[in-house]
């Protein structure tokens, strides 16, 4: 079963394709944070150019999490971040759980491969991920099925 996630930010709405097959515990955590309003009115708390947008934190500056880590899942055929492509943030392996973030560009996330967990990419509003600045927020995330 296919399921899509729906970010909603100060800029506008996207909407992921999420890999459950490849990332089925990242997904099912994404979405368990996500229908739970987890996620309601956290920022992008770092916004690199030509890189990523980063969110999740609940403390707003990049140190916060749900209070337990979920694994990586590294193995999946889908596990190249290109433009669009959601993936786990961590501080280590295994050490993800609420913060994700979503490429610009292929340009300097070869080093990511098999390295962070993709776990989504944007099918639209692919335009709103340039729009974001450090600090704006996500107003909400649904996943639903597709």
């Amino acid at each position: 079963m296919s399921k899509i996630a729906i970010i909603t930010t100060e800029k506008g709405t996207m909407k992921a394709n999420l890999f459950t097959e490849d990332a089925p515990g990242t997904v099912a955590n994404f979405e368990k944070l996500s229908n739970s309003g987890f996620y309601n009115n956290l920022n992008f708390h770092r916004v690199l150019e030509n890189f990523v947008i980063q969110g999740g934190c609940p403390n707003g500056i990049g140190n916060g999490g749900p209070g337990y880590n979920i694994k990586c899942e590294l193995t999946g055929g889908n596990q190249y971040h290109d433009r669009g492509v959601l993936s786990m943030a961590h501080a280590g392996r295994d050490t993800g759980g609420s913060q994700f973030f979503i490429c610009h560009s292929r340009d300097n996330t070869a080093h990511l491969d098999r390295n962070h967990t993709c776990f989504g990419k944007v099918i639209e509003g692919l335009d709103i991920i340039d729009e974001i600045r450090q600090g704006d927020k996500i107003v909400s995330i649904e996943v639903v099925e597709a």
